[in-house]
């Protein structure tokens, strides 16, 4: 979550930029006034080229981005979308907001969708598929890509976690048919609020631009007023502030990344001894390391861990003590979820909440406090007697 602990002179130097040469701080249009200053279209264009990816489109969420995304696809009312079990409560609120009915699947070791489950889970109704890259570890993305393409269902990423990530050397979000982002204030690069969409598809990526703009085709023949359109839409728009933060951060994104990436690893490395078992991680993955999660025995023995971590000034992230905002089993109050994946959301998907269960998440920071290491090793050595 270390994204805006690297906010600094060049976010401010970007803003600064924006504000002597342009003042325009809407994406479009006054263009006789902004000399030729476009801080969101900048950031899209360096995101599409840091993610190998032609088409980025700067959005107000990742949330929003996860809705983009399913509109562009033309879907229709009471079409399915599946999911996983773990994710944030976003994931399905876009599902529905996208008047489609959210389908769940059980997740495996990785805590990300488990591909056996998703082609249970498959209808005729299946209009998309979303894997969740949670706390920056990579899904198995290969599998559940197999099994989109065996039915022909396109595959969205929601790399909300993920961004900075890889999985056969190909950047998190680029691997399926559309990737989402987000940059909030606890992600890998914020903007404060802000997402991105990617796509490999035009015509997606055209729709998808149009929708998020009230309809607006952007048409380079007319004068914005009078500017085609051949749907309505909505407001997405990621503004010009935010676009010249993002062109700040994305370019701290390595060095973002690889900092949670040596950290967890010194922490793996001075508790590996220890009665745990580390989350699995699909080959040929390089995780972002949001988080370092590993299984205890028991979730009584997750929240002593919990505890002890707290005493040495440490805590744990979303597991053991958050799932309620990203476990599907405990939204009792979306009826949609309740209807398609049983009244007794609880018990729907024993598997997950077996797991989650037994789970304990250290967040990963740039700065860790002082020996960092030996206190989670003493915390979760006097946890585990």
């Amino acid at each position: 979550m270390p994204g805006f602990e690297v906010l600094g002179k060049e976010e401010f130097l970007e803003l600064k930029h924006l504000f002597d040469e342009s003042k325009i701080l809407f994406r479009h249009s006054f263009d006789n006034l902004r000399n030729n200053i476009y801080k969101v279209k900048e950031f899209e264009e360096a995101f599409s080229k840091r993610m190998r990816v032609p088409h980025s489109l700067g959005v107000t969420s990742g949330t929003s981005a996860l809705r983009i995304a399913l509109e562009a696809l033309g879907l229709s009312n009471n079409d399915e979308v599946i999911t996983q079990s773990f994710t944030f409560v976003a994931t399905v609120e876009a599902i529905i907001e996208s008047r489609c009915i959210p389908v769940i699947t059980e997740i495996d070791k990785t805590l990300n969708m488990c591909p056996y489950d998703l082609e249970k889970k498959i209808t005729k109704k299946t209009k998309a598929i979303i894997a969740v890259h949670m706390l920056g570890v990579p899904a198995n993305l290969e599998k559940i890509k197999k099994i989109a393409e065996k039915y022909n269902i396109p595959l969205i990423e929601d790399t909300a976690w993920g961004c900075g990530g890889y999985y056969q050397d190909i950047p998190l979000g680029t691997y399926g048919d559309i990737g989402t982002y987000s940059f909030d204030f606890a992600k890998t690069i914020t903007t404060g609020e802000g997402g991105m969409v990617v796509f490999k598809d035009k015509k997606l990526y055209e729709k998808a631009a149009a929708w998020h703009d009230h309809g607006h085709e952007n048409n380079p023949k007319f004068p914005r007023w009078e500017d085609s359109r051949a749907s309505s839409g909505f407001n997405y728009r990621m503004n010009e502030m935010q676009g010249a933060v993002g062109l700040a951060q994305l370019k701290k994104l390595d060095f973002v990344v690889n900092e949670q990436r040596k950290n967890a690893e010194i922490i793996k490395n001075s508790i590996i001894d220890l009665p745990i078992k580390m989350r699995e991680i699909p080959a040929n993955s390089f995780e972002t390391c949001d988080a370092l999660v590993f299984f205890v025995e028991s979730n009584q023995k997750a929240i002593i861990c919990r505890d002890e971590l707290i005493k040495v000034g440490l805590g744990t992230k979303i597991l053991p003590e958050a799932i309620t905002w990203h476990f599907a089993g405990t939204w009792n109050h979306m009826p949609s979820l309740m209807k398609r994946n049983g009244k007794e959301l609880k018990n729907a998907f024993p598997e997950s909440i077996d797991l989650l269960n037994k789970s304990v998440s250290i967040p990963i920071s740039i700065n860790m406090i002082d020996n960092f290491d030996k206190k989670i090793k003493q915390a979760l050595s006097i946890a585990l007697l």
